[in-house]
């Protein structure tokens, strides 16, 4: 028998990715699962003892948590449509050559490489209600002064818009390489058919687009369960817990009231609701693809 040798060494420069991997997301995984069945106190971490089941039955009494799932459901089902259409919208307009493709395409994407911090904040001085450039533009066409952020009714479809306008334009990039993968003998083959511009939307272009539509659906999905920076800056979950969500909501319970073992819970089971929304999500497209 011929004697078989490994070389080792290849896999050597696995060790520092899975040293990082290990320190900063299986050990964190680990922890958070064992102390969410813990009463851990941040201030007190000596004394923490077993509760078993008791933070869990807490959080279906928690009237915050349970508000912040409903907020970040509403947002999910507002965001998708909004900013997804907003961005094939933008997509179909840059992709015919005109003048000013460039400056649409520079205007539309920068949002996207700025601080969302720093839009935010810039978002919070438009929106002011009472010298907001907002309301003032409103003010001159005949409009009342509305409260936006200030009003629990109009606090998260604000907070809709804002991140929509933050996010479009990076769906539209994917949506445009998309577009200019489609074979403009498709579209000829159509016009020679007699095939309406409507027609060759809906029957051409929106099903080519389905591998894209899908990554940005995906994508998409994913960036609006991770709502935190806009309520956290704009509102502090407020008015009225209107724009409170459950990643600001662990935020505040893990570094504002350091109970740690009961933020663990919530955490467990939110990542339990994306993975079941995710699954949810790709069993539906993978089946439709059958």
């Amino acid at each position: 028998m011929k004697n078989l040798s490994v070389n080792l060494q290849p896999y050597y420069f696995l060790i520092p990715a899975l040293v990082l991997l290990g320190t900063f997301l299986f050990l964190p995984l680990i922890f958070t699962f064992y102390y969410a069945f813990t009463d851990y106190y941040l201030l007190n971490p000596s004394e923490r003892q077993f509760v078993g089941l008791d933070n869990f039955k807490q959080i279906f009494n928690d009237p915050v948590l349970l508000a912040s799932l409903r907020n970040i459901s509403l947002f999910v089902l507002l965001i998708i449509p909004i900013q997804i259409g907003t961005a094939l919208g933008l997509a179909l307009l840059v992709n015919k050559k005109r003048k000013g493709n460039i400056f649409i395409k520079v205007a539309f994407f920068s949002p996207v490489v700025m601080s969302l911090v720093v839009i935010s904040v810039l978002w919070l001085y438009l929106l002011n209600p009472s010298d907001g450039l907002i309301n003032s533009m409103l003010q001159y066409v005949g409009i009342e002064p509305q409260p936006f952020l200030t009003s629990p009714n109009q606090a998260l479809v604000t907070i809709v818009i804002v991140s929509a306008w933050q996010g479009a334009g990076y769906q539209m990039l994917i949506f445009l390489a998309g577009l200019q993968n489609i074979s403009s003998d498709v579209y000829e083959a159509s016009i020679i058919d007699g095939a309406t511009k409507w027609q060759t939307f809906f029957k051409i272009t929106l099903p080519l687009l389905k591998p894209t539509s899908t990554l940005i659906l995906f994508t998409t999905l994913i960036a609006a369960f991770k709502l935190f920076i806009q309520p956290m800056i704009m509102t502090q979950g407020g008015p009225l817990n209107a724009t409170m969500t459950p990643l600001y909501y662990i935020y505040q319970t893990g570094f504002t009231d350091r109970l740690v073992g009961y933020v663990s819970a919530i955490t467990v089971i939110f990542a339990i609701i994306i993975a079941i929304v995710s699954y949810v999500q790709r069993k539906f497209f993978s089946e439709e693809e059958m």
